[in-house]
């Protein structure tokens, strides 16, 4: 599963899951020490793990969809 930092609140991560839109909550000494929000994460037996490419392709989107929007004004 491919969670989303939404925003890092102390020791509390919110993670929203890409697919289902499921926001859950977790603690930040169980995820990787260089997390910053925006940062998509796969979870993989267990653990998470930073998974860059997905990263850059959500933002990619984002960046277009956000052009769209500016080209309409």
């Amino acid at each position: 599963m491919k969670y989303a930092i939404d925003q890092i609140v102390d020791n509390i991560v919110v993670l929203e899951n890409i697919e289902t839109g499921e926001i859950i909550k977790e603690d930040r000494n169980n995820l990787p020490s260089s997390i910053q929000e925006g940062n998509i994460l796969v979870k993989k037996g267990g653990a998470f793990c930073i998974d860059s490419f997905s990263e850059e392709k959500r933002r990619e989107i984002i960046k277009a969809k956000l052009d769209r929007l500016k080209a309409l004004k």
